[in-house]
This record gives structure tokens, C-alpha cells and sequence, in this order.
């Protein structure tokens, strides 16, 4: 489950919340200056919204968290499985550099402090992986491109590869996304986690009245996590559906594309 961290509208993961040394949350709609689809706390920089706007409502989150505006980084996200690191190294890089590195990322992997990784999504499925033996966090975005692609396992791995995680240390959580409920599909969709390896009966179900297929995409990620080697009492599913939640949450399948965007993401405190 989540919960309201305070009375500043954002929320976050019981297990993740037992360490002092991560502050992490999904955002969610309320708290923003943004009108319309974008009302009022929308957080994605490429959806159609006012950049004033959105940058007033960043401004609000750097100060919510503690950080400087400038020290948020979020990635132009493409559907795909590409991670990048964020180390001493890319801090040093010119702020072009920097916006070139993030464009294609769809996860992103730290162990720097005071500086704030996150994703955005309005139904695809965020999630977080923390270590909090090595302190290396990343998020990732899963929409149902992704998590055909396992972008949630090949993050891990990399975690695992590159800053010397154990899979047994990896806690995890999957934020609020759109519900199998609301997530119909057409066969072309359903090839695609077929050939991926995904059994239907795992993941599915079809609709009796209209034969469409309904995917479980935290299911879907579960799985994934589970098959990259983190224990099953280490994922925490957040189990809120963006679609069916407009009080709290931001949808693309309801509201069109055009709509807002909340980001998951974290802090490694210093």
C-alpha cells in the first residue's frame, strides 16, 4: 500500500519509508498551479501544459523535498528499456549534455545524494528500486512497451552489475498505474507479452461481453521483478488504479494524452 506522506499530498511505500536514508513519493493531482487536464499539479514537461505552469509546479516539489529545482532529474521518456546512470561524472556534464544523455531513458539509476531521480506516468506503471546496503536507487517507467521489454529486470540487473547489489537486497515498489479493469488491449498487445514469454493466464483475462483482452500490468511487473531475483516479501504493490482515482491521479486513457503527468521518484539523503 501507499500513504500520504504529511499534508503535502504525496504519497509513499511502507517498506520504503523504513529507511531514513531514502525519501522517495509519487506525486499526485493536487497542490499545483496547472488548469484543465493539466489541474493542478502537473509535473510533465512534454504533455501540452503551460511550461510556466509546470515549472512553478517543479518548483513546489524541489521545495517539498528539500532540494534545488535544478538538482530534479527526470528523462524524456520513449517506451523503450534504456537506463542511465546518474554518477559523479554525469553531474559534471554541461546542462545540454545532461538533457542529451536523459532523452530516450525510461529508468534511471543513482547512488548520489541530495540530488532527486524520478519518472513520469499518467497510467503506465512507476516503479522504484532501492538497496539500502550499497544506497543505490533507481526509478523506472513501465509502460506496456517496457514491461514487454522487462525494463524493470534489465534495471535491476544493472543495479546488481554496476554498484555491486545483491538481488536478496533489493526492495521494491510499484506505484499507482491504470488497473487490469481499465487496461483493454487489442491482440496485437497480447502477441507482444506472449512472445515476450508471459503466459496469458498469468496476466490476463478476456472480457466475455466483448472478447477484449484486459492485461494486469502490475502483475506483469511483479513478475518481472520476481524473475530478476528480488524476493516476493520485498515488492510492495501499491495497488491504486490511476484510471478510476481522478481525485487523485492523472490518466492518459481517461483524459486523452493531453493530460498531466505525476512523477515517482526519490532522494538518497546526505
Amino acid at each position: 500500500m501507499m500513504r500520504a506522506i504529511g499534508s503535502d499530498n504525496l504519497l509513499s511505500f511502507d517498506k520504503l519509508s523504513e529507511y531514513p536514508s531514502l525519501l522517495h513519493f509519487t506525486t499526485t493531482v493536487e497542490g499545483g498551479v496547472s488548469g484543465g487536464n493539466y489541474a493542478t499539479f502537473n509535473l510533465g514537461m512534454y504533455c501540452g501544459d503551460d511550461i510556466d505552469h509546470v515549472a512553478e509546479n517543479r518548483e513546489r516539489l524541489a521545495g517539498i523535498i528539500g532540494i534545488g529545482e535544478e538538482d530534479i532529474y527526470v528523462p524524456y521518456q520513449t517506451h523503450e528499456d534504456k537506463a542511465v546512470v546518474i554518477n559523479e561524472e554525469f553531474l559534471q556534464k554541461s546542462d545540454l549534455e545532461k538533457i542529451q544523455a536523459l532523452n530516450g531513458a525510461d529508468a534511471l539509476i543513482t547512488n548520489q545524494k541530495n540530488i532527486c531521480i524520478g519518472i513520469t506516468t499518467a497510467d503506465c506503471v512507476p516503479i522504484l528500486i532501492y538497496d539500502p546496503v550499497q544506497n543505490v536507487f533507481a526509478a523506472i517507467h513501465a509502460g506496456w512497451k517496457g514491461s514487454v521489454l522487462k525494463i524493470a529486470g534489465s534495471t535491476a540487473k544493472a543495479m546488481v552489475e554496476q554498484f555491486g547489489c545483491k538481488e536478496s537486497d533489493l526492495l521494491a515498489g510499484i506505484a499507482p498505474c491504470i488497473s487490469q479493469k481499465h487496461f483493454e488491449v487489442g491482440e496485437e498487445v497480447v502477441d507482444a507479452f506472449l512472445s515476450a514469454g508471459f503466459a496469458f493466464e498469468d496476466i490476463a483475462y478476456r472480457n466475455k461481453d466483448t472478447g477484449k483482452a484486459h492485461i494486469d500490468l502490475e502483475r506483469v511487473n511483479e513478475l518481472t521483478l520476481l524473475s530478476a531475483g528480488i524476493l516476493p516479501e520485498n515488492i510492495e504493490k501499491a495497488g491504486l488504479c490511476t484510471y478510476s482515482n481522478p481525485d487523485k491521479f492523472f490518466s492518459a486513457r481517461r483524459q486523452t494524452v493531453h493530460s498531466g503527468r505525476m512523477i515517482t521518484g526519490g532522494v538518497l539523503v546526505g
